[in-house]
């Protein structure tokens, strides 16, 4: 994404079918999770550990839901939308998803992908012109310009989806080419979609296409590439083929009036003050529709719809009868597709790899023991997340509002209060 304000970190019912989503009523999920294999003790576990984090005053309000065999059987809210208004959280709460966001877009890029529109390994350039004949940052002369040589090959539309083209975020570091972002003007917020990706392609990239993984603009590229491939802006693409038909009655890149009432606050920690409302680099004003529509961490959406969305993805691209993808691509999208040279993110440390759109776990022990091989996910600069585990058949969704990213080890505190909750078959 490229609005400032707007930037997201190192992932949710349209009328029509909205009544048909499998949800489970609240005085129901007690009996559907033991039906589905989900301990009572463990989910019990699971909503006192978050009440922990709320009366203590580390978190203000936040949402857990917990999907197995494609049922609700847990979903609890915790705390305040908003503590200065005394704002109970509630369900249908609105958040701010940041990069969560990125999944959505790699999604509505492979359903192009599934009619044919491109190849993933055809070149950016091919569909967005000032990608062509890029260069490589290799330096900085004396005057402070940088140095640069060509680069070995084209980045291609897989590069993106894997964050292997080369880009950089622009925030995140301190690079030259990071700084170079900036004072381009690739973040003003009163350009459009299509003349910040113009901006971009024009940079110098940060390294040889292919040659690392560097969490990167590369999603919001992919919006641009969206609009270009299918005619039609980033925002009534995903309103169109993805909200509508799921049901997401509540996602969208900006909160319409009626939601204001139900738009949590965000947060962050100030020095003898605890949590307050949140007004630095990273505030967007969501209440206004953005110039840009960021397919890198412009949504906001509610604990349900993205649900809808997740569960999609784990049903192999298909909710209640709609369809976005087959299901051969979501088994694409989940493997990890990191070029051979590289051994995984953070230089394989962490054991996870990266497919089109998704961390993919692939070592377990690496990830402290607290996911399984083979759970694919992402998460949001506020520290919400979701992941799908294809061995428990489980979907979780972890809502919150609290600024910065990773301020507490919640996201494997999570995982394994759920995973500890889930009873061998």
């Amino acid at each position: 994404m490229f609005k400032k304000t707007q930037v997201v970190l190192t992932a949710v019912a349209f009328a029509l079918v909205g009544a048909m989503a499998p949800a489970v009523p609240a005085n129901d999920r007690a009996a559907t999770a033991a039906t589905v294999g989900l301990s009572d003790q463990g989910l019990a576990a699971l909503k006192s550990h978050i009440d922990g984090y709320v009366k203590s005053g580390r978190l203000v309000g936040a949402t857990t839901l917990v999907a197995r065999d494609g049922k609700i059987a847990h979903f609890e809210t915790y705390g305040q939308i908003n503590k200065e208004a005394g704002t109970k959280m509630s369900e249908d709460a609105v958040f701010r998803i940041y990069s969560m966001t990125k999944p959505i877009t790699g999604i509505a890029l492979m359903m192009l992908y599934e009619e044919g529109k491109f190849g993933l390994d055809d070149p950016v350039s091919k569909y967005l012109p000032s990608f062509a004949n890029q260069r490589v940052f290799s330096g900085v002369n004396q005057d402070g310009s940088l140095q640069t040589v060509p680069a070995e090959r084209p980045s291609t539309i897989r590069d993106l989806l894997t964050h292997t083209a080369g880009l950089t975020y622009g925030v995140f570091g301190n690079t030259p080419v990071d700084q170079l972002y900036g004072k381009a003007g690739v973040f003003d917020p009163k350009l459009t979609l299509a003349q910040q990706t113009e901006k971009l392609g024009k940079l110098p990239l940060l390294y040889q296409p292919g040659a690392a993984w560097v969490y990167s603009l590369s999603v919001d590229v992919q919006g641009r590439l969206i609009e270009v491939l299918s005619g039609e802006s980033l925002g009534d693409f995903f309103q169109e083929r993805i909200f509508a038909p799921l049901g997401m009655k509540d996602t969208g890149f900006s909160v319409r009036p009626d939601q204001l009432d139900r738009f949590s606050e965000i947060y962050a920690p100030e020095k003898d003050k605890g949590l307050v409302a949140y007004r630095g680099d990273f505030f967007g004003d969501f209440t206004v529709k953005p110039k840009s529509e960021s397919g890198g961490g412009g949504l906001v959406s509610t604990t349900m719809d993205y649900w809808k969305f997740a569960q999609m993805v784990a049903n192999g691209g298909e909710l209640n009868g709609v369809r976005l993808v087959k299901a051969e691509t979501v088994e694409l999208m989940r493997r990890d597709h990191l070029p051979d040279n590289l051994t995984g993110i953070a230089g394989g440390k962490q054991g996870l790899g990266f497919g089109l759109g998704f961390a993919v776990v692939q070592d377990g022990e690496k990830q402290g023991g607290h996911a399984n091989v083979g759970e694919y996910f992402w998460g949001g600069m506020a520290n919400t997340i979701f992941w799908i585990d294809p061995t428990s058949d489980v979907v979780a969704i972890f809502m919150t509002n609290i600024l910065p990213s990773g301020i507490y080890p919640l996201r494997n505190e999570l995982r394994d209060k759920i995973n500890n909750a889930v009873e061998a078959d």
